[in-house]
């Protein structure tokens, strides 16, 4: 039998995970197929929904963060929730920022350098995915090496 030690953060985890999954993994190529959207208004699309994606993102982690902080979480658990929350910071204050500038020029029709800046934001999600599932695997605690409540008093033999 297992437990999970701290069910906040698995929830936020498993949502957190879903949510990038569905936008990142799905939404920003598909909506370059559907009829009619151009290249700028895709990128225009696209900077709403990562935006809204990434103030999504900052919420599920500070979720989980408290949820760890309230609780005697091990060091694994913290270790595996590092790098998804660095890896979202840099995206938050470093690489959305320059995507967003680079965007806005091509929708300015603009000339636009070339840039891998979506090769690294991929990369980043997938880290970003494979972290948060490990953290969400290591979640369940096996109840014999940790016991979630008190142990009932054994009675005496009189």
């Amino acid at each position: 039998m297992t437990f999970v030690r701290n069910p906040i953060a698995l929830y936020c985890t498993l949502l957190w995970v879903g949510f990038v999954c569905a936008i990142s993994f799905l939404e920003a190529w598909l909506k370059f197929r559907a009829p009619g959207v151009t290249l700028p208004i895709g990128l225009g699309i696209g900077r709403l929904v990562f935006g809204a994606l990434n103030k999504v993102e900052l919420l599920f982690a500070a979720a989980v963060v408290i949820d760890l902080l309230r609780t005697r979480t091990p060091v694994r658990q913290w270790a595996l929730i590092v790098l998804p929350v660095v890896l979202l910071l840099l995206q938050t204050v470093w690489l959305l920022p320059v995507m967003d500038a680079r965007a806005e020029l091509v929708i300015q029709n603009g000339p636009a350098p070339a840039s891998h800046m979506h090769i690294v934001y991929v990369v980043f999600e997938v880290l970003k995915v494979g972290a948060l599932a490990l953290f969400g695997i290591h979640s369940f605690v096996p109840t014999h090496a940790t016991t979630p409540i008190a142990p009932m008093p054994v009675r005496s033999g009189r």
